[in-house]
């Protein structure tokens, strides 16, 4: 980034990852530590983009309270009044920028009150970083604070950490995947079953599904742990240091036909078998006919990505493989997940970047944010990233392995020939 400021920024803050990953553990209470407002816009936010009710509790510090408290009386309150309605496995406690600027001593508090509920605590800043940081932060600390350490192995048990930007429909068909290679398979988060969708018998207080805490607690015995995104790949090594018979596999993306190649390969090798189910082949088959059906309109096509790092890496690499020319990349943080993607424009910046690139592209493909200067200079736009205000069942697509990249392949061709034919 050249400017000293974001004028209309792409970037969501370290909190709401934190937020969505304890979502994703089941009978959870995930609690921000900051002001009210905080807490009501993530809620607003998620609830939104995934049109599913949203549970959040705050500490609510105020300028009062800011003052005069250290930040436990917050806390202690704010557990004892959650408590009072529900009782959650874990409440998991996240910072923002004022009790970060504070020193709040949050994990005083969570040792204080640990023998009346069990919690984690992540330091979340929202002056730093962003959403991908903030979920693997929230990863990372679960994985120091509730698994316990051991050597013993269970050789059929599989875990998998995705990064922020995996929707539940993708976690649920990479277990379906490494399920169907024999492995018992675990994801930390799961959003697969706690905000796909679903219908439920009523709104709960605490997230609805996910996975369980004790079934946290007793991952160190997982033969495999597989994570995907380079803003995860340090919690695989986490992971690791519980158990170093873990044998850990890392993918920044597994999007396209050749990342798909790598990651069946890989898994291939870990299990020992000669070839992998025959739906893999059927779909690897989809995919390679996608790309000649699509080649036509994406070919050539002037593209501007302006989403989360890890996720321009995924949509960079499936499009290119279909003849796109990706004109610039907008990314809200610096991450070693573009180091080596081969496009000229990789800027850390804002929304007034992406129109620099605009005008001589045919379309975006970035969150709803995009949606306004799209219209402005009258170019196509595909929805990717948070938030989607846009459209409903976004926690249904599915842009990984070779069956998401047909989808997304032919999604995108059918946007350009509307662009350019439509009108």
């Amino acid at each position: 980034m050249s400017k000293p400021l974001q004028i209309n920024p792409i970037k969501l803050s370290q909190p709401m990852g934190a937020m969505l990953f304890f979502l994703g553990v089941k009978n959870t209470m995930p609690l921000m530590h900051g002001a009210q407002g905080c807490a009501s816009f993530s809620k607003v936010f998620f609830t939104r983009h995934f049109s599913d009710p949203i549970a959040v509790q705050t500490t609510a510090v105020n300028d009062i309270t800011a003052v005069i408290d250290g930040g436990d009386y917050s806390i202690f309150e704010a557990i004892k009044n959650i408590t009072k309605k529900v009782r959650p496995d874990l409440v998991g406690l996240f910072t923002t920028g004022m009790t970060e600027t504070k020193g709040d001593d949050i994990k005083g508090a969570t040792y204080l009150l640990k023998d009346k509920q069990k919690m984690v605590y992540v330091h979340t800043p929202d002056f730093e970083g962003g959403l991908e940081s903030g979920f693997a932060k929230a990863i990372s600390a679960t994985i120091e604070q509730l698994i316990t350490p051991t050597t013993q192995i269970d050789n059929k048990k599989a875990l998998i950490i995705p990064n922020v930007n995996l929707t539940p429909i993708e976690i649920e068909t990479l277990k379906e995947e490494l399920e169907s290679f024999g492995l018992n398979t675990y994801a930390l988060p799961d959003l697969s079953d706690s905000l796909d969708g679903h219908l439920g018998i009523k709104q709960g207080a605490v997230s609805s599904g996910g996975i369980e805490v004790c079934d946290i607690e007793a991952l160190g015995n997982s033969s495999l742990v597989i994570t995907i995104g380079a803003s995860v790949k340090k919690c695989g090594e986490k992971m690791v240091a519980k158990n170093e018979n873990i044998t850990h596999l890392h993918f920044n993306t597994i999007a396209g036909l050749k990342k798909g190649d790598d990651f069946y390969k890989a898994i291939l090798d870990f299990t020992h078998l000669s070839k992998p189910p025959l739906s893999v082949i059927r779909w690897r088959k989809r995919l390679q006919d996608a790309l000649l059906d699509t080649h036509f309109a994406i070919g050539g096509a002037k593209i501007v990505i302006a989403c989360e790092p890890d996720q321009i890496l995924s949509i960079a690499t499936t499009i290119s493989e279909a003849g796109a020319n990706i004109k610039a990349v907008v990314t809200p943080t610096k991450s070693v997940a573009l180091e080596n993607l081969d496009i000229d424009n990789i800027i850390i910046g804002d929304f007034e970047d992406v129109e620099e690139y605009l005008g001589d592209a045919d379309i975006l493909i970035s969150n709803f944010h995009g949606e306004r200067i799209t219209h402005k200079h009258h170019k196509g736009l595909m929805l990717r990233g948070f938030p989607n205000y846009e459209e409903i069942g976004n926690q249904l697509k599915n842009d990984q392995l070779y069956r998401g990249s047909t989808y997304m392949l032919f999604e995108l061709a059918n946007i350009l020939n509307n662009y350019k034919y439509g009108h």
